[in-house]
This record gives C-alpha cells, sequence and structure tokens, in this order.
C-alpha cells in the first residue's frame, strides 16, 4: 500500500501549494523517482509548469504537461495534468485536488498538500481518514 506524506502549510500566500509541490518535485527529482503532480484545472498544470522552469535556477527539471500519451521523451522525470496518470509515472501522486485520487494505489507514494483555507484542510481531513482505513502508512509534516 502507498505511503502518503501530508504537507500542512502554516502560511499563505500566492502559489504556496504550487511552490511546495516545487519543493517536493525537487527532492524527487534528487532521489530519481518518477513524479505525477495531479492538478485541479488546465491553469493550475500551465502555472506550475511555469514555476518549474522558474523555480530553482540552478538546476532543471525535465517535466511536461501531460498530453494523455505519457512523456514525450524517456527524461521527462516530471509529468502535470488533469487526467489519471500515465504507468511510466506512478512512483510518486503530488495530489493538488481536493479529493482522493481515484488511483492512488498505484502509487509507491502519494503527497497531499495542504493549505490554510479551512474547507482545503476538511477536505484533506476526510482523505487522511480513508487512507488510513485502506491501510496506508501514513506521515504528517507541518511547514
Amino acid at each position: 500500500m502507498a505511503r502518503v506524506d501530508f504537507y500542512v502549510l502554516s502560511q499563505e500566500g500566492p502559489d504556496a501549494r504550487l511552490r511546495i509541490a516545487c519543493r517536493l518535485v525537487e527532492k524527487a527529482y534528487d532521489q530519481n523517482l518518477k513524479v505525477y503532480v495531479q492538478t485541479s484545472s488546465q491553469a493550475e498544470a500551465q502555472r506550475l509548469d511555469e514555476l518549474l522552469w522558474t523555480f530553482n535556477d540552478r538546476a532543471f527539471i525535465p517535466h511536461e504537461i501531460n498530453t494523455g500519451n505519457g512523456a514525450s521523451h524517456e527524461r521527462v522525470v516530471v509529468l502535470i495534468g488533469e487526467a489519471a496518470a500515465p504507468q511510466s509515472h506512478r512512483q510518486l501522486l503530488i495530489n493538488l485536488v481536493n479529493r482522493l485520487p481515484d488511483d492512488f494505489e498505484h502509487f509507491e507514494r502519494v503527497a497531499e498538500i495542504v493549505d490554510v483555507d479551512p474547507e482545503n484542510k476538511r477536505l484533506s481531513r476526510e482523505r487522511y481518514k480513508v487512507y488510513r482505513e485502506r491501510g496506508c502508512e501514513l506521515d504528517t509534516h507541518n511547514l
């Protein structure tokens, strides 16, 4: 069963969830993991794509928006999109959607980013309960 880490933000800010997602992507890249970032909209996917280009001046993380056909090249280690992840990118799921991912059981790890919005926190607690009921290994990180 998947390991699920909840990253709980203590401060609000522009693109706070996306910036944490960038940090998680960077860590996963350093560990040679294939990552899928599930977004709630195409606009959110585009914004994350832009942030990954500018997030770290010292490094480039090969990424692209998922078109439904998988990665365009084997070096693309991060895919971003609304649809389900392709088989090739199921080591880490970064969930930016306020619902339980349909296929989370197919990932080795799942990262949930919880912002300060009360409704988002409530929905995150509900997902936490489901993950626990399904036997996932859970951990919480207060940021």
